[in-house]
C-alpha cells in the first residue's frame, strides 16, 4: 500500500491528516447543526417568552392569555418548532375551537397568537407570521344581552338554590349593584374600602385609571364586615391570601344553567332523546357576569342618567379632546346614580314600586373626600 502511494506520489502522512481534518470538520458541522436545532424555539418556548417579555409587562390580563395558550395552543403545538407552524395549522386550530362551540374564544385565541407571532418577528425569532391572511374564525358581534326586570328578580332570588359558594353569590350580586367589571369586583380588597367609597387603584383598573365607586346600602351589606380581611372574595381554602379566580363566576353560572336532574336515590334521569336531563336552576336564559354590569348601565340610562355620568360609573375612558380638558370625576353624580339604581333594583327584587328620585329632589350627596 505504501509502495503504491509512493508511485502515485501520495504522502501517507498528509493523507492521514486530511482524513482526520475532514472528520473533525464534519463532527463540528454536525454539532453546530444540533446546537442550531436546539436553539430553534418550540411553540411552548415561544409562548413562555411571549408571556414573560410582553404579556406580563404590558397586559393586566396576562394570566388569561397564559391560560388560553396552555389550553388551546401548547396542548396542540407545544413540541413543534415555532417556525414550522403554517397558515393551515392556524386555520385548523381555530376551526377546532369553533367546532367545540366556542366561537368567541376562537376569536380571542386568534388575537393572542397573532400578537405572539408578531412579537416573535420583532425579536428576530421568526421571519414571518403564519397568521398573516387568516380571517377571524367567527363573526365578532358585540354582546347586547341585558336582563329584564323578571329575569333580574329570578336571578337574585334563585341564587340561593344554586350550587355555588356564598362568596360567588355575593360577588355576582355586587356586580349588578355597582355596575363594575367582574374581575375588579372579585379582586376587591378590604384596604380599598373607605366608608361608602371603594377605590380601585390604577394598577387594578382595566383602563389604568384610578376609579372611585360609591357603595349604597345594598353594596355595603354584600361586602360585609371588612375587619381582619384581605380579600372580600377570597379563593376557596386560600385563607385570604389570594382573590377568587376569574373563571369561578363562569363555572358557577354554567353548571347551574345545566344542573343534572336525579331521582330520589341520586341516580341521573334521562330525557326522551336519551340525554341526561338537566334543569336551569337560575331560571334565566344564558347570560354572563359582564351582562350584569351592562344591565345596571342600561337601567341607569332608562332612568335618564346622563351618558357622562354612566360612563363615569363604569369607568369608561373619555375620548377626544374632552379627555384632556375635562378632568372632573363626577363623584357626586355617581353617588346619586347608584343610589337611584339601588332603589330601582330593590323594587324589582321585592316586587314593590321602586321610587326613582328626580334630579331636583335628591337628598344631599355625601361629602366627597
Amino acid at each position: 500500500m505504501l509502495a503504491a502511494d509512493v508511485l502515485k506520489k501520495i504522502d501517507p502522512m498528509a493523507e492521514e491528516l486530511r482524513k482526520r481534518d475532514t472528520k473533525v470538520r464534519v463532527a463540528k458541522e454536525l454539532r453546530l447543526a444540533a446546537e442550531a436545532e436546539e436553539k430553534r424555539l418550540t411553540v411552548a418556548g415561544l409562548c413562555a417568552e411571549y408571556i414573560e417579555r410582553h404579556a406580563k409587562p404590558h397586559k393586566r390580563s396576562w394570566a388569561k392569555d397564559q391560560e388560553i395558550l396552555n389550553r388551546d395552543v401548547i396542548a396542540v403545538w407545544g413540541k413543534r418548532k415555532a417556525e414550522e407552524i403554517t397558515k393551515r395549522d392556524v386555520v385548523l386550530l381555530l376551526e377546532g375551537i369553533v367546532d367545540r362551540g366556542a366561537p368567541v374564544m376562537a376569536n380571542y385565541c386568534f388575537a393572542i397568537i397573532s400578537k405572539m407571532f408578531n412579537f416573535a418577528m420583532e425579536r428576530d425569532i421568526l421571519r414571518a407570521s403564519p397568521c398573516v391572511g387568516v380571517k377571524l374564525p367567527a363573526p365578532n358581534h358585540a354582546r347586547e344581552r341585558t336582563l329584564s326586570e323578571p329575569e333580574i328578580k329570578a336571578f337574585w332570588n334563585n341564587l340561593e338554590r344554586c350550587a355555588m359558594s356564598e362568596e360567588i353569590r355575593r360577588a355576582l350580586k355586587l356586580i349588578l349593584v355597582t355596575a363594575q367589571r367582574p374581575g375588579e369586583v372579585i379582586g376587591m380588597r378590604a384596604e380599598e374600602i373607605d366608608g361608602r367609597w371603594w377605590t380601585i387603584k390604577a394598577e387594578r383598573a382595566k383602563n389604568g385609571k384610578t376609579h372611585r365607586v360609591y357603595l349604597a346600602d345594598l353594596a355595603l351589606e354584600l361586602i360585609g364586615d371588612t375587619s381582619g380581611r384581605r380579600y372580600i372574595f377570597p379563593a376557596r381554602n386560600a385563607k385570604q391570601e389570594q382573590a377568587m379566580a376569574p373563571q369561578a363566576l363562569i363555572v358557577a353560572l354554567t353548571r347551574n344553567r345545566s344542573w343534572a336532574v336525579t331521582d330520589k336515590n341520586g341516580e341521573p334521569l334521562y330525557g326522551k332523546d336519551g340525554r341526561p336531563a338537566t334543569e336551569n336552576r337560575l331560571e334565566v336564559e344564558h347570560f354572563t357576569s359582564h351582562d350584569l354590569r351592562r344591565t345596571a348601565a342600561t337601567f341607569m340610562a332608562q332612568a335618564r342618567e346622563m351618558d357622562e355620568v354612566i360612563d363615569a360609573v363604569l369607568n369608561h375612558s373619555k375620548r377626544g379632546v374632552i379627555r384632556v380638558y375635562n378632568q372632573y370625576r363626577y363623584d357626586r353624580e355617581k353617588q346619586q346614580a347608584l343610589e337611584n339604581w339601588e332603589r330601582k333594583l330593590v323594587g324589582i327584587i321585592t316586587g314593590a314600586t321602586g321610587k326613582v328620585v328626580s334630579i331636583g329632589s335628591r337628598r344631599k350627596p355625601q361629602e366627597v373626600a
